[in-house]
């Protein structure tokens, strides 16, 4: 099969594409530089040098491929729309990555008892609207193209596609480095759901083959509340000082909005019974937990 995959030199794409090219297929990857290109061609993929604001190429690339990845960016509108042109009236699979901070709220270190699956009704905070309405635009392209939403928890794990990293993990254990104190956002009792990256690309392969047109997945393997994923990271790097809370104030000031309020103070619990029922997909992986504490410092 012929597979485009945007943001192949990206975390999840760059997964993904991997994982694709190593089962047989024939992919080429949305790359920004020659020199992200050579990264993914080392994995099988042959580079395609653009952007997601160059919508004639990814039109041009969606009608040449028998199905599409996008993974770089959950809320481009625009790239969304050029690959979907490309492949209108076909039905052939369009896979689009989002991410389940759209069912994320601003407790800023509080819990919640809040469980969505894929029928329960989400009323998104204002700065998550236009996730969701685009991820309903793509589902109602169906059956014209064969559509299919990925809604992706928390994700952990060394990459094994081109060098990448994640979007949760690293920015806390970077602060915990150059501070030599690990830190959570309020009381820390915040929850989301994880995965690891193989499981992730595992589940990618599957849909491509079974989901049927106009699918919405939530994709999680367990949940962790932040507190204890930041005394697992102290934990893993050695250092004396205890896990401390940090206001929210001096986290959205070190992070910037996006990431301290919907990617770490948040709460973010999704089920996926969905993907297992319909796709047949079993993670493999184990818990987020123990996966800082034994390989987040790996030689």
């Amino acid at each position: 099969m012929k597979i485009f995959v945007t943001g192949a030199s990206g975390y999840i794409g760059g997964a993904v594409a991997t994982l694709l090219a190593s089962q047989g297929h024939q992919v080429r990857g949305l790359v920004r530089s020659p020199n992200k290109g050579a990264g993914v061609r080392a994995k099988g993929i042959e580079p395609v040098i653009g952007t997601l604001d160059d919508a004639e190429l990814l039109t041009a690339e969606a009608r040449a491929a028998d199905a599409v990845v996008n993974a770089a960016d959950s809320d481009h509108q625009g790239a969304v729309e050029a690959l979907l042109a490309g492949l209108a009236g076909t039905g052939r699979p369009f896979i689009h990555t989002s991410g389940t901070s759209l069912v994320g709220d601003e407790a800023m270190g509080e819990p919640s008892d809040a469980v969505f699956t894929e029928d329960t009704p989400v009323a998104p905070e204002p700065d998550k609207e236009h996730r969701v309405a685009l991820n309903r635009l793509i589902v109602d392209a169906a059956p014209g193209v064969r559509t299919i939403v990925l809604c992706n928890s928390l994700i952990y794990g060394h990459t094994f596609g081109p060098p990448a990293q994640s979007v949760q993990i690293p920015p806390l254990a970077a602060q915990a480095k150059e501070s030599g104190v690990p830190r959570y956002i309020g009381r820390g009792l915040n929850v989301w759901s994880n995965v690891h990256i193989a499981d992730i690309a595992d589940l990618y392969a599957l849909a491509l083959e079974k989901a049927p047109a106009g699918s919405f997945y939530y994709v999680e393997n367990g949940e962790a509340a932040f507190g204890d994923l930041v005394r697992a990271i102290g934990k893993a790097l050695g250092l004396p000082t205890s896990a401390q809370s940090w206001p929210a104030e001096d986290a959205v000031g070190k992070w910037g909005r996006e990431l301290a309020v919907f990617a770490l103070g948040s709460n973010s619990r999704v089920r996926s019974a969905k993907a297992r029922r319909e796709l047949g997909w079993q993670p493999k992986q184990g818990s987020v937990i123990e996966w800082v504490e034994h390989e987040l410092v790996r030689s």
